[in-house]
């Protein structure tokens, strides 16, 4: 390191004024919680940047503090100052590696200097006002490895800052990354004086992809009339009348909430008339009116009374640690909107829907969704909420791309601004300009024209051109993914997830429940192979009505061990399916999240009691095949093993990356680490195909690697007899398989298997779809 850099000679408390003295800790903390609530009361960036800039030049008793950002091309502005002329703002520039500021930035660490004009990279700029000044402190500004600009301090008298200063405005530093880079993204960066505002390509949000699929539109953005937060706390009248008007009020929205759920029956499969059913009863559940009716009882008006209750009964279900129950909170506070609307004779706003409707909310729920007009619904955006969320799962399944997670410090500044919604990234476009619009225009037409060019190929086998043959299925969610798998030409079920329908419910489905289910996809797919996954819960996915509290929920109590550990309700499940498969016998059971060989024993065991007890019913069943999820190391390590005990391997490429490279995929702060292509990651795979192979068994690849077009090639080059992927990844990945030789695979199998990257892999497979003419696989694939 750098003599320069960080260094701290004198110890003096010159620097930090009283945050040296007394004690320095405290106040330092006690001084940058101030200067960050002040931060977070800015209505703007230009507001975020004085509050920095006046408060930090305060605390520090220093002469001089400003902020430079860094543009697109590498060059810093300064955006703010106190105590360099004014003028200067949106003025002063310094190149890419320009100056001490340049030094910080090409560091990316703190610059410390008793005298700056001493050093070799100071650059004196005229009309600035900095000639008096000689200390200088400079720190990067980042966020997720991106350097956004940089916060310098500066001082007449020459003197080196202290440690304590230096972790200061590092502090600073880091806390105002993350504002900056939501306003690059929104689009309210100031633009410098005679500058640019940087590449209007980079303006944009991210969160957490919901639903799949690009959309072009615009921000329509809901809010409800009635708040429950602003109902003032009144004594009622008559109390009896107060309580006819809200029984009133509760069977009103009870109706409204069946309604919606036939207005969208049309779109989505029948198991979702059960969760607009669970509206309905949640509406008019005896917890929500019997709480009510007895504050109205005690005298307090209907609205003040509900407001009430709906807030205690919300923040009970935020404090739980289960993602999906903290859902439920949104759900139930727009029931309770909906019913104070109603108490205030105020109906919800009428909003004007657009043919290019994307929906925008804070909170948005399942009802939000049911009242824009199918047709003109082209994608959802929502500030809060998760891939839990009832709106993403009825956005997945009605084909619109969505994105939660969003954070904006003010959603209303979306509303009529033209968005673009890419699903696949979780990324959206805020005003994006005209190139980004015209590409992304292409990128829509040419999905759609890719969607209609690939239906020649449904009728086809995927087989490469010297003859080695893949079986492709579909993965499927729910009943309303059916049809497009069978339109798509999907082979069978290759992974059906069962814990959906379990998820849109508030209890437990019964057995005779889950029969009906089994039966509609066993029989729609017969005499074709169907793949159910156990119940496999946990992790990242969670039942309302069943809840799991874990600080690691991710190496914790999910999958087979949830269903070991309660085997009534692995019973219940194995009953429903093998009684699903009678006179189909199409029927294959595959067990989740297996560690160890003994889970898989242990789970054989039951399987083979319920096929017992229906046998002892005198219910003709057929012993299904059995399969364990390749998805943690261990079971890698014992895949041999494994394979003897049961008929098929399915690796699960999610999870498996996941664990494999320790990456939360949902966690925004390292998701970018995740990468399907990482050589540990196909060593992995490769070990699972070839103890598949030796011990006679199939191998299927699921989750989004199987549909991925470039890495289809390496799973081709290994051998996989099988794939599962979405419906809308069938075609592409079938005609991969069709133009491309197994052995020029395994030759791209073996050149990837050297590298140690998996960026060069990456850009190998591109190369090579783009040589065999299929470089629009890229573009559109995922």
């Amino acid at each position: 390191m750098n003599p320069d850099l960080g260094k701290d000679t004198t110890g003096t408390a010159t620097g930090l004024s009283g945050l040296t003295t007394g004690s320095p800790s405290s106040r330092t903390l006690d001084s940058l919680s101030h200067i960050v609530r002040e931060v977070s009361l800015a209505a703007s960036l230009e507001e975020v940047l004085q509050v920095i800039v006046v408060q930090t030049r305060k605390v520090m008793a220093v002469d001089v503090c400003s902020v430079y950002l860094t543009e697109s091309d590498g060059s810093h502005v300064l955006m703010a100052t106190q105590g360099l002329h004014p003028e200067a703002v949106g003025l002063v520039r310094l190149i890419s590696r320009e100056g001490l500021v340049g030094l910080v930035a090409e560091r990316a660490e703190p610059v410390n200097l008793e005298n700056a004009a001493a050093h070799p990279r100071f650059k004196f700029i005229p009309g600035s006002g900095e000639e008096p000044f000689r200390a200088f402190l400079g720190v990067p500004v980042l966020h997720q490895r991106e350097l956004l600009g940089v916060l310098v301090v500066q001082q007449q008298a020459a003197r080196q800052f202290t440690e304590a200063d230096v972790s200061f405005l590092f502090t600073l530093a880091a806390q105002l990354g993350g504002v900056i880079a939501h306003a690059r993204a929104s689009g309210v960066l100031q633009k410098p004086k005679g500058g640019r505002n940087g590449d209007a390509s980079e303006r944009y949000l991210t969160g957490i992809a919901g639903a799949p699929g690009v959309a072009l539109g615009k921000g329509v953005v809901i809010y409800s009339a009635a708040d429950l937060d602003t109902v003032p706390e009144r004594q009622a009248v008559d109390a009896g009348e107060e309580e006819r008007v809200f029984r009133l009020a509760v069977a009103h929205v009870s109706r409204e909430m069946q309604s919606l759920g036939n207005h969208l029956e049309r779109s989505l499969a029948n198991e979702y008339r059960a969760l607009f059913k669970a509206y309905a009863m949640l509406a008019g559940s005896h917890s929500l009116v019997e709480a009510t009716v007895e504050r109205i009882r005690a005298g307090e008006w209907a609205p003040s009374a509900l407001s009430a209750v709906i807030k205690e009964q919300a923040k009970r279900l935020e404090t739980m640690e289960d993602p999906y129950l903290r859902e439920r909170a949104n759900d139930l506070r727009e029931i309770g909107r909906r019913i104070l609307a109603y108490l205030q004779n105020a109906a919800p706003v009428n909003l004007e829907y657009p043919e290019d409707t994307i929906l925008v909310g804070e909170n948005l729920t399942a009802m939000d969704l049911a009242e824009v007009p199918i047709k003109r619904l082209v994608g959802v955006l929502s500030a809060h909420g998760s891939g839990f969320s009832h709106v993403a799962i009825l956005a997945h399944a009605m084909g619109i791309p969505a994105i939660m997670g969003i954070s904006t410090g003010n959603l209303g500044q979306l509303d009529q601004r033209e968005l673009i919604l890419d699903g696949y990234q979780g990324r959206v476009y805020l005003e994006p300009s005209a190139p980004v619009r015209r590409e992304f225009a292409r990128l829509a037409r040419e999905e759609r024209q890719f969607t209609e060019d690939l239906k020649c190929l449904r009728e086809l086998p995927a087989k490469t051109p010297d003859g080695f043959q893949v079986h492709l299925y579909a993965n499927i969610g729910l009943l309303a993914d059916t049809e497009p798998s069978l339109a798509a030409g999907a082979e069978g079920v290759g992974l059906y997830r069962t814990e959906l329908p379990f998820m849109v419910r508030d209890r437990f489905p019964t057995e005779e429940e889950q029969y009906a289910m089994y039966r509609q996809l066993l029989q729609a797919f017969a005499p074709s192979p169907v793949v159910l996954r156990v119940l496999d819960v946990g992790g990242d996915k969670f039942l309302p009505y069943f809840s799991i509290r874990e600080a690691n929920p991710f190496l914790g109590w999910r999958g087979i061990r949830v269903v070991l550990d309660h085997p009534e309700i692995f019973l219940t499940q194995v009953r429903a399916a093998l009684r699903a498969a009678e006179g189909l016998n199409n029927l294959s059971l595959l067990l989740p999240m297996i560690s160890s060989v003994s889970e898989v024993e242990e789970a054989t065991r039951l399987v083979r009691q319920a096929y017992e007890e229906l046998e002892n019913e005198g219910i003709e069943v057929a012993w299904p095949c059995m399969g364990a999820m390749i998805e943690v190391p261990a079971a890698v390590y014992q895949v041999e093993a494994l394979a003897r005990r049961v008929d098929f391997l399915s690796v699960g490429t999610n999870d498996l990356a996941q664990y494999l490279m320790a990456v939360d995929r949902s966690n925004e702060r390292v998701a970018g680490l995740y990468n399907s292509l990482h050589p540990a990651v196909l060593a992995a795979i490769l070990k699972i195909v070839e103890a598949g192979r030796r011990q006679h068994k199939p191998v299927s690849v699921c989750g989004e690697m199987a549909g991925e077009p470039t890495a289809t090639i390496l799973l081709l080059g290994m051998g996989v007899d099988n794939l599962s992927v979405t419906a809308g990844d069938l075609p592409r990945v079938k005609w991969v398989i069709r133009n491309f030789s197994q052995q020029h695979a395994k030759e791209l199998l073996n050149r990837a298997l050297q590298e140690e990257k998996p960026e060069p892999i990456y850009q190998m497979l591109c190369q090579a779809l783009d040589a065999a003419g299929l470089g629009g696989l890229i573009r559109v694939g995922k």
